[in-house]
């Protein structure tokens, strides 16, 4: 089989102008960015606000192994499938990150005959908001720094900056760094770091904020550090939101794309689940509904991390009710977590495959928590048996769960049509009744043993010193009330990337709790978790090449 970018390269892509005109929208409201996709006003979300919304299927997944189980791939396959099948659909997805693009993952635009288009500019540059979300974070740091070295009038505490910069790159040399060295004329000397641009808060703003009047006052309380009396400082104590708006002015817009079949696609945003909120914008979501009969949207990793975040931070916020969650498995992974070799899980056995079930059980479990439908769809690799299939199948309908095989990857949208067909009956026949697993008023112990208890599976949470300051801090400040978005390892469960299955009689450890006031929660950090990614011994980007021609290579 081709690969993924030789698909992508040889594909017939339609102008965006006529893409936005099937939508109807009016050539006034479009900005292009080139031929192949564009910027949508708001002003038109304005005029289509009236509009009936779509139903919402949000796609999420068991726990994954490090190269991704294909949620991106079956979102845009059964988007893809339910055009195919006389429904509207758009789907609605995050933007790419250069970290994990140039690191193990490579593109993340899909893969094989499902895909969104432009494939090259998706994966690098795209319509650049990434960028302009690190230059607004940047441009705050560096007003910060100038701040105390023309006299300090706020009277910053230098040891209380809890304000880093950041960079849309895996690099873990600059994780923490000493910055204002050289004397005077460099500023002052303090310790500071990077964290990856899918962490900033400026990131997890842009992509819930609804208007450009809420952006502002979300990137005026950013909580930049603390005075010598233990008194907050936020970013606009500094007068620099409103330049920070300036620059992300045309970033709130969301991005209009295609699929390889023509499907109408809305990429924009990127926080990462693992240690963001983990979903693309709120207005890009919304403008979907507004605009088909169902809108797919990809929650990062799995039920615990971006599917909970959706449903716990993102719903409540854009006010969304989710009318089927799709829970994507893998033969590969459900190997992995019974026992299989971790460097090579697709050699394990039947055996590895049964026992790791209880995998994807409790993630079905976390699911039906939330009071919503829940269709499990199969995505299927080269290698994937019919047994092993068979293993999977039977095991959804002992459970009483709706199962499909998905084989978008090889045969585009037909390979999606059985999970498009059982979504829609699902709908049909089945009334959601989301709700979060938590209450805003709960305490915030409550709301983090919830998580914990409800949607990981641990037996007890256990703080640490750090963090008992941290939620007294909190508490002082009146930010309790705020919803919990928790920075926890994607690889498990638990917060030990080693423990895999269905983990039992296990801790979660809370060393410390990150304020963002800003994008309104907090973030209560859990294991090793970074901010900011390394590269691999080979990273994807020694793979990456561009011809005299200008025709990019090694993206896939």
């Amino acid at each position: 089989m081709k690969s993924d970018l030789e698909i992508a390269q040889e594909a017939t892509l339609i102008p965006i102008m006529d893409l936005a005109a099937r939508l109807g929208i009016d050539e006034d409201y479009i900005l292009p960015c080139g031929i192949f996709k564009a910027k949508i006003s708001l002003q038109f979300f304005e005029k289509i606000k009236a509009n009936k919304d779509s139903k919402l299927i949000l796609v999420t997944a068991i726990t994954p192994t490090r190269y991704g189980e294909g949620k991106t791939t079956v979102s845009i396959g059964l988007s893809m499938a339910l055009n195919k099948i006389g429904k509207k659909s758009i789907v609605a997805l995050r933007e790419p990150s250069l970290g994990p693009v140039f690191g193990i993952k490579g593109g993340a635009a899909g893969g094989g005959y499902v895909q969104v288009l432009p494939m090259e500019d998706i994966n690098l540059h795209f319509t650049g908001d990434i960028h302009a979300i690190s230059a607004a974070h940047n441009l705050l740091a560096a007003v910060l720094d100038s701040h105390i070295h023309f006299g300090n009038k706020l009277n910053v505490d230098e040891r209380e900056i809890i304000f880093r910069r950041a960079m849309d790159m895996n690099d873990r040399s600059i994780r923490n760094i000493v910055v204002g060295l050289g004397g005077k004329p460099n500023g002052p000397a303090r310790e500071d770091g990077f964290i990856i641009t899918a962490a900033s808060e400026v990131m997890a703003i842009l992509a819930l904020s609804k208007s450009l009047v809420e952006l502002k006052e979300r990137l005026g309380n950013i909580l930049v550090s603390f005075d010598m009396q233990r008194k907050p400082i936020f970013a606009r104590d500094f007068g620099v939101h409103g330049a920070m708006a300036a620059l992300l002015k045309d970033a709130l817009k969301p991005n209009l794309v295609q699929t390889i079949d023509h499907t109408p696609a809305f990429i924009h945003c990127g926080p990462f689940a693992n240690i963001a909120h983990g979903t693309c914008s709120i207005l890009a979501i919304k403008m979907a509904q507004k605009l088909c009969d169902y809108t797919i949207v990809e929650a990062g990793f799995g039920s615990d991390l971006g599917a909970e975040k959706f449903v716990n931070i993102v719903s409540r916020v854009g006010e969304f009710k989710v009318d089927c969650a799709v829970l994507i498995a893998t033969i590969r992974a459900l190997k992995l977590h019974g026992g299989a070799p971790k460097k090579d899980p697709k050699s394990g056995t039947i055996e590895n495959l049964k026992n790791g079930l209880s995998n994807l059980e409790k993630h079905i479990e976390n699911l039906k928590k939330f009071k919503m439908p829940v269709a499990v769809a199969l995505n299927i690799f080269e290698g994937d048996t019919e047994d092993e299939i068979k293993v999977v199948g039977e095991f959804c309908q002992s459970n009483n769960t709706k199962f499909a095989v998905v084989r978008a990857f090889e045969q585009g949208a037909s390979g999606a049509v059985e999970l498009a067909e059982l979504v829609c009956q699902t709908i049909e026949r089945e009334k959601s009744s989301m709700q979060p697993i938590y209450d805003l008023d709960d305490p915030l112990e409550k709301k983090i043993e919830k998580v914990a208890f409800n949607i990981y599976g641990a037996s007890r949470v256990v703080y640490t010193t750090k963090a008992e300051k941290n939620i007294k801090r909190i508490k002082r400040l009146k930010l309790d009330k705020l919803p919990i978005c928790i920075a926890k390892t994607n690889k498990s469960l638990s917060d030990n990337p080693e423990l895999y299955g269905r983990p039992e009689n296990f801790k979660i450890t809370i060393r410390g709790i990150n304020i963002s006031a800003g994008a309104r929660f907090l973030i209560p950090l859990t294991g090793d978790v970074m901010l900011m990614p390394g590269l691999s011994k080979i990273p994807n980007a020694q793979r990456v090449d561009v011809d005299e021609d200008g025709r990019i290579t090694g993206l896939s």
